[in-house]
């Protein structure tokens, strides 16, 4: 019976399909027609340009961050050392005229936020004031507006000594080697990146609208007719990403600018786990807003309803209809499109648990783990739905629970769209608050009790050092066994190992590599594929013990060692979603993903 239970746990973990509150929407019916899916032929390569991304080295955007750091604005995280990059840029400025720098800095602290802004919120102006500027190399200044942002109105006066920083400096004798830098991190982004597109089209079960239409008036053929004629030219949108090599580590920035979608990046960014994410999906859903306007405006006064029960509770929010359906399909798409990445994460730890447990206590509590873990996920859902429901994304539980009819029965979101807009029911939505309010007290302290966790591990990392160094050092002295082919040996001390530090990822991967080593050299094919499998299991274990922040190298690495097992075993099949794993986590310092690239491609080849 216990068997039983776990095995239908995996399954629906493997499924994704979870209850996030006890009372759902039925999906609406479905609609007649579907557009094609995100799919390709077989060995066609997923060209990212096609659903409307680009990646540029934009010289403004550059150009303004390097005059903000001789400004005084340094991102660089306190006790860290300054980038290769921002070395490089200060040195190639350290001629700059005094009086010129002296100005720049004078302008920025009279322009400063006051605290407790962070280092990424005093940049965040100048984002925009670089996306405002006219090209190289005369970078024009727009004309003072009120149609121009608050944020960049305040900085809009430090144009003019940029203009002067760009003549002055040299900045464009230097200019080419920046671009080959900014590029050199969008080529890095762009595997990662490309991932995340397909992926989350192909959740949505949909295509991005890449070009809208463009009213403009034209001559009238009829010289005496005072009439006005009008035409319509098509525009592509784009969603260019914008590597910021001097920007802080994590912060995005996103500004829409017409049909332009800018989202700016600093270096080390993951696509998969960031507001790129979100971004992304505000392109594809924005131009549904668009295209599906009139089914939307014939609900202003249900939304409405509920838009204004939400500010009788004292909570400003946006009375604007579009602003509000938009981010409620952004919030629910992104909330359980991540729910779903995490319950599929998790279904395959417990099972490579479940694989490597020994008695039935054992597989019980694998069980009753992974049982709480798919709970807090679903929490941590209804959390972030909640919260962006109290700001004004009121849809938010609507659209997540339509969206479950799309993940299981594959329908277009844009065919689908118009019948949950027209489904909704405004008196349902305003009990959402009551529904989601036991699960926000738990999602609430399960975030407090990381919080104090971290708190702690903080305080304890002194210790933790120390620690650390020893490991290490104990690794080292095992890598010195290995090349000695004293297998048995590492593997006993490995395993004495995992008892002063269980759960380290770095010592199943080791002893991964000594079960497979130790197959390179067996002569009995039996023996050999006792060990290799063996290595497999450590190798699982290495990538379920790794957290996905802090351990992309080893995941990498475990992934990638995986395909070449599978791949000598002839399992072809396993060995393609092994690399293909490795690739997905980009190429990370210390990875294996161009070992995995390169294998997928032979893999491919007839």
């Amino acid at each position: 019976m216990k068997q039983f239970l776990l095995i239908l746990l995996i399954t629906v973990l493997s499924a994704g399909v979870v209850s996030s509150q006890a009372v759902q929407q039925q999906p609406a019916q479905q609609p007649a027609q579907q557009q094609p899916r995100v799919q390709q032929r077989p060995g066609a390569p997923f060209e990212i340009s096609e659903y409307g991304v680009d990646f540029q080295a934009d010289p403004r955007l550059i150009l303004v961050m390097a005059a903000l750091d001789v400004a005084g604005l340094d991102t660089t995280p306190a006790g860290r050392q300054p980038s290769a990059f921002r070395v490089k840029l200060r040195k190639d400025l350290a001629n700059l005229d005094p009086a010129l720098r002296e100005k720049m800095k004078t302008f920025y602290e009279r322009n400063k936020l006051p605290a407790p802004a962070t280092p990424a919120d005093q940049a965040a102006r100048y984002v925009s004031l670089a996306l405002a500027l006219g090209p190289a190399p005369s970078f024009e200044a727009p004309e003072r507006s009120e149609d121009l942002p608050a944020g960049l109105l305040d900085v809009l006066d430090f144009a003019p000594l940029v203009q002067e920083f760009a003549r002055r400096s040299g900045f464009d004798e230097h200019l080419v080697e920046y671009v080959r830098a900014y590029q050199a991190e969008g080529d890095r982004l762009r595997a990662p990146t490309t991932e995340m597109v397909r992926s989350l089209l192909t959740y949505l079960h949909t295509r991005p609208i890449t070009t809208s239409a463009e009213r403009v008036e034209v001559k009238n053929p009829n010289k005496k007719s005072k009439e006005k004629m009008y035409s319509f030219r098509q525009k592509d949108r784009r969603f260019l990403i914008l590597p910021d090599l001097l920007a802080t580590r994590g912060a995005i920035n996103f500004r829409i600018i017409g049909d332009d979608y800018y989202v700016v990046v600093p270096e080390g960014t993951e696509p998969s786990s960031s507001e790129l994410r979100r971004a992304y999906l505000q392109y594809v859903i924005d131009a549904l807003m668009v295209r599906f306007n009139k089914e939307i405006a014939l609900r202003r006064d249900a939304i409405k309803q509920i838009l204004n029960e939400r500010q009788k509770t004292g909570v400003e929010v946006s009375p604007d209809v579009f602003l509000s359906v938009s981010r409620s399909l952004v919030t629910a798409a992104d909330a359980r499109y991540d729910e779903m990445r995490r319950l599929e994460f998790l279904a395959r730890d417990a099972r490579a648990r479940l694989a490597a447990a020994k008695t039935d206590a054992d597989r019980a509590a694998i069980g009753k783990a992974a049982q709480d873990e798919m709970k807090a996920i679903q929490d941590e859902t209804v959390a972030r739905l909640a919260e962006e429901y109290e700001k004004g994304a009121v849809l938010s539980f609507y659209f997540a629970d339509q969206l479950k009819g799309i993940e299981s029965a594959g329908f277009d979101l844009a065919n689908f769209f118009p019948d949950m807009i027209a489904s909704f029911d405004p008196a349902r939505e305003l009990k959402r608050p009551a529904e989601y309010a036991e699960a926000v007290q738990r999602a609430t302290a399960a975030r407090e009790a990381r919080t104090a966790a971290r708190r702690s591990a903080s305080e304890a990392s002194e210790e933790a050092s120390g620690k650390e160094a020893l490991l290490v050092r104990d690794l080292a002295a095992i890598e010195d066994t290995l090349r000695n082919k004293d297998y048995n040996d590492a593997e006993n001390r490995l395993r004495e190992m995992l008892k002063e530090y269980p759960g380290e990822p770095r010592i199943f991967f080791a002893l991964g590599q000594t079960a497979s080593l130790a197959a390179s050299d067996a002569t009995d094919e039996n023996v050999q594929a006792e060990r290799l499998n063996r290595a497999l299991g450590h190798y699982r274990m290495a990538v379920a013990a790794s957290s996905p922040e802090t351990d992309k190298a080893i995941m990498s690495r475990a992934h990638e060692a995986m395909g070449r097992i599978n791949l000598f075993l002839e399992n072809n099949a396993e060995a393609a979603k092994q690399f293909d794993e490795a690739i997905k986590i980009g190429d990370v310092r210390g990875g294996a993903y161009k070992e995995a690239v390169e294998a997928r491609k032979k893999l491919n080849q007839p």
